[in-house]
């Protein structure tokens, strides 16, 4: 099967006053039709700026696309212009931000701000679409959806605003789903129903899916495959199994010794060693062992 968005030596520089800050250097891995494909790293690695780069979500400047190709469903995003880029942003490519309640319009009833995709990319009838987003709500597990369509963000919890966030990321029924940290700030039992809802969606309509964590329980539960990044670089990538039982960086292992688990009782939780090193550097080697060497110079 031919993937679905292949991402090949790809990178992203931001040019600051500062410097060059090499955010995103040289990444490269696939996502097929409906596979899951955790991202995974630690604060600054890259993770949530590889993605909304290539879908022209940041400002250029300061960013600046250096190379590489992003390849979606057989055209490159890279190349495309930006009326182009927006008719699948949002519509064949829909995501998920880290924190609801600044992605949605406080001052904008919740059934506006659902209707815009349909009524922008599917060309539907405010009626019609209000109709649709309303479906959306209750499938996502809105109760009295109706009602719902006439509230306001703030009349929401952070649970139900992240349900509203998924129901209007999916509208459009898109062929990929980026989730970038969709749990976070949850309690765990929201947690994972909103986990277990992206699956259920997914099986339906064999939706790809790249979920941007720091959970690494997330992880284990949700994804096919994992992608480690640091410093803006993709360490190491397998399948769970591989990642999780059979890593080989360095960094992965000290990622996973950091993770708590209830199998393994720990007076201290394991840190790993070291700072992430300014990427508007020229870093030679591995970024990890500069990062490492770092703080050990610095401690002394």
């Amino acid at each position: 099967m031919s993937a679905l968005l292949k991402i090949e030596n790809y990178k992203a520089y931001f040019y600051t006053r500062r410097g060059i800050v090499k955010a995103v250097n040289g990444i490269s891995y696939e996502v097929h039709p409906g596979q899951t494909v955790a991202v995974v790293g630690e604060s600054g690695s890259g993770k949530s700026v590889s993605q909304l780069s290539y879908l022209g979500l940041l400002p250029s400047p300061p960013l600046r696309i250096l190379g590489g190709q992003v390849v979606f469903d057989g055209s490159d995003l890279l190349k495309m212009r930006e009326d182009e880029l927006r008719k699948i942003r949002g519509d064949k490519i829909s995501m998920i931000f880290q924190e609801p309640m600044t992605s949605l319009n406080p001052y904008l009833k919740i059934g506006s701000q659902l209707i815009e995709p349909l009524v922008i990319h599917r060309k539907q009838r405010k009626k019609a679409a209000w109709s649709a987003a309303t479906q959306a709500l209750e499938r996502v597990g809105i109760s009295r959806p109706a009602q719902a369509m006439e509230a306001y963000p703030h009349e929401f919890s952070g649970g139900m605003r992240q349900r509203v966030m998924i129901a209007m990321a999916l509208t459009t029924e898109p062929k990929l789903l980026i989730a970038d940290e969709p749990t976070t700030a949850l309690d765990v039992t929201v947690q994972a129903q909103i986990l277990e809802l992206l699956k259920s969606i997914q099986k339906e309509t064999k939706m790809a899916m790249i979920l941007i964590t720091h959970d690494l329980g997330v992880v284990a539960g949700s994804a096919d495959e994992v992608v480690v990044m640091y410093a803006g670089r993709v360490f190491e990538r397998g399948s769970v199994d591989d990642i999780f039982y059979r890593s080989q960086h360095p960094y992965t292992q000290a990622l996973l010794r950091s993770t708590p688990r209830i199998d393994q009782l720990e007076k201290e939780l394991p840190v790993i060693q070291g700072n992430p090193p300014d990427l508007s550097q020229d870093l030679v080697g591995c970024p990890f062992t500069t990062g490492v060497l770092t703080r050990k110079r610095f401690a002394n």
